[in-house]
Order: C-alpha cells, then sequence, then structure tokens
C-alpha cells in the first residue's frame, strides 16, 4: 500500500502565505512571514465602546504585520505563549480577520479563571 505524500512544514507556509496575500486588503498583498504590508493604513486608536478581541495568527506570520494591514492599534502583540495581538475592533474589522486564511481565530477578550483542586 502506497503512503499519500505529506507535506513539509516549509511547503505548509509556502501554501499558507500564498493563500494568505489572496485573502489580504490589496494594501496588504506583499505581507509575509518576513515583510510587513506594503503600504500600510494608518492605524488609529479604537473607540473604547469596541469590544476586545484577542486575534491568533499562524505560526510564521508577523502579528503586528497583520494588525496594520487591516489599519488596526493593537493593545498588545503576543509572541510566545501564542502568535497573536489583542485589539479593540469593529464588527467589520472582526468579520474581516475572521475571513482571512492567515488568522486561525477572533475571540471576544475577557476575564479568565480557572477551576482546579483548592489548595
Amino acid at each position: 500500500m502506497r503512503t499519500p505524500t505529506s507535506w513539509t512544514l516549509p511547503t505548509t507556509l509556502a501554501a499558507l502565505a500564498l493563500a494568505a496575500s489572496a485573502a489580504l486588503p490589496a494594501h496588504a498583498a506583499d505581507l509575509s512571514p518576513s515583510t510587513g504590508p506594503a503600504a500600510p493604513a494608518s492605524p488609529t486608536a479604537a473607540p473604547a465602546e469596541w469590544p476586545a478581541y484577542i486575534v491568533t495568527v499562524h505560526r510564521g506570520i508577523d502579528p503586528a504585520a497583520v494588525a496594520d494591514a487591516y489599519g488596526i492599534t493593537p493593545v498588545h502583540v503576543y509572541r510566545h505563549a501564542l502568535n497573536g495581538f489583542s485589539a479593540r475592533l469593529s464588527p467589520a474589522q472582526a468579520a474581516s480577520l475572521r475571513a482571512t486564511p492567515v488568522v486561525t481565530s477572533v475571540e471576544p477578550d475577557g476575564p479568565v479563571t480557572t477551576a482546579g483542586p483548592a489548595v
């Protein structure tokens, strides 16, 4: 029986980068893991009434570059426990990011609690 060919990590990242360039806004077509967007939008602070989200992007993609490509000013950029950023987003920005192949999740930010054995 023949084993199907599997993709290597570099091949997978190249495919993700190709898919990402097709799905990002036109001004961010040159976004790649090593470079930022070609002509970034001018990020401005989001209104306080917009909800906060945590946006996670694929490893190897610069989360700050993704935020810049969408004109988003991140509150925090995460590069260790997860690869992404937090920011206040309009409903249109959240929907647009969810539809982007380089983004793995867009989740509302909020308090986190843990439940474990009492010590």
